[in-house]
């Protein structure tokens, strides 16, 4: 089954999908999700009511456009650049986060959102 999300903040809509992993199924049943986000970098990420041990596959590296569950901090991520901890242009971050799916549309405009906007999380 497809998993297929939208993401809205302020006026901005992202559509994205989740993966098969268990992370992602304890977050697709708990949506719908609703937070202010913090901005790192180039990521975004919000504290959410998921609880998830980190899985094979868990890792720092991320791609552009990537959707994770950072295991410390309870906390969706949202990947659009390099980060403070990153060595290069690539996304990276604090430590290791389960992937969770991707952005399908829109990832270009996360830069334009300041940090502590709201942040809805919903199946699409």
């Amino acid at each position: 089954m497809t998993k297929r999300i939208k993401i809205t903040t302020g006026v901005l809509t992202f559509a994205g999908e989740l993966n098969d992993s268990s992370t992602a199924a304890a977050i697709w049943s708990a949506l719908p999700l609703e937070g202010a986000a913090n901005r790192w970098g180039d990521e975004f990420y919000l504290s959410i009511p998921v609880s998830a041990s980190p899985e094979d596959g868990a890792r720092e590296e991320m791609e552009v456009g990537e959707l994770a569950y950072w295991p410390p901090g309870n906390a969706f991520c949202v990947f659009f650049g390099p980060t403070p901890a990153s060595r290069d242009t690539e996304p990276r971050a604090a430590s290791a986060c389960n992937p969770v799916g991707m952005i399908l549309t829109g990832e270009e405009g996360l830069r334009e959102i300041p940090h502590g906007a709201t942040f809805r999380i919903e199946r699409a």
